[in-house]
């Protein structure tokens, strides 16, 4: 039989042409080692990195947005995958050291103030109904409220579905927003809420430092940023170890779990691309926040879990 022709015109050439090369185990390792240069942009091209890609930034809100939309309804598993099953401990562990809503109190004086709470990247309510349900039953405070940000419509589809099956879901405790977390809209006015949170999101933001500065500017003087998200192992061996499982398993699993290979492969690349931890706390304090826990050597200011799989950045809005 003849070979095909393919036409430059069909949508296979097309598709040819857009798809992501396939990565065997050893080329993820090695461009997790080495990534690739990106090419000489002209000057006033602005660039970003999508996983191991230089691209160009305005385009990565756009692809990150098609990767999450294709993950939505299996993001628990997404997360089961990357962090070895146990994402859920992160964040109930996460939300517990935060401790949210207002505790109950016995002054006339000083009556309990509810907490307004932004959960940004949080589009299907994992962090936001642990937030809630922390301030309920630990604090028996049930005015409290969480505003769910998300960049993507599929995730809060998503998270809306979720809610249904929690006290929450018709509550004005609970709130939907289509946003970008880089220019919250003026309905999160400066100085109005308590706590920020964002979990497993903020290493797919474009301008990573636009959108700490935004978080700084919404929240009121006293109020915390507080950030989990996947890191940096630094024990070499179980490094060596981690790696090869997210870079050979994660995407294969993801193809025979989803169908889709290449947003499990970003994934897993998005993680190599995130600051180490040191230099993330250094991010977080320059943009204002006072960060807790360094020592005189300037070590610490953050929490790893599991040998730094992911870890717990916070940092308070200064009174003044």
């Amino acid at each position: 039989m003849p070979p095909r022709i393919v036409s430059p015109r069909s949508p296979l050439w097309k598709y040819l042409l857009q798809r992501q090369p396939y990565r065997c185990l050893s080329c993820s390792l090695r461009l997790s080692q080495n990534p690739p240069q990106p090419q000489p942009q002209p000057q006033d091209a602005s660039t970003t990195h999508f996983g191991f890609q230089s691209i160009p930034s305005s385009s990565k809100a756009s692809r990150v947005s098609s990767v999450f939309s294709s993950v939505a309804s299996s993001y628990d598993t997404m997360n089961d995958l990357m962090s070895l099953g146990i994402h859920r401990l992160w964040k109930d562990h996460f939300v517990r050291s935060l401790n949210p809503g207002s505790p109950q109190t016995t002054s006339t004086n000083h009556p309990r103030q509810p907490w307004t709470m932004l959960d940004v990247a949080g589009g299907t309510g994992d962090i936001a109904f642990r937030l809630l349900d922390h301030a309920t039953f630990i604090h028996g405070d049930h005015e409290s409220k969480v505003i769910v940000s998300d960049i993507n419509p599929d995730m809060l589809a998503e998270g809306k579905r979720r809610a249904l099956s929690t006290p929450y879901a018709h509550s004005p405790r609970l709130e939907w927003l289509e946003a970008n977390a880089e220019t919250l809209p003026p309905s999160i006015a400066s100085n109005t809420i308590d706590l920020y949170t964002v979990a497993f999101g903020i290493r797919n933001f474009t301008h990573k430092e636009t959108a700490l500065r935004e978080a700084y500017r919404v929240l009121k003087p006293g109020g915390v940023f507080a950030c989990l998200e996947f890191s940096h192992v630094d024990n070499k061996a179980f490094n060596a170890v981690y790696k090869r499982w997210s870079f050979g398993a994660i995407p294969i699993i993801g193809q025979l779990v989803a169908g889709d290979r290449d947003s499990y492969q970003y994934l897993v690349e998005s993680i190599e691309k995130f600051p180490r931890q040191r230099e993330w706390r250094d991010m977080i304090a320059e943009a204002g926040f006072m960060v807790s826990g360094m020592d005189g050597e300037g070590e610490g200011g953050w929490e790893d879990l599991m040998g730094g799989i992911a870890a717990v950045h916070k940092g308070v809005k200064p009174l003044h």
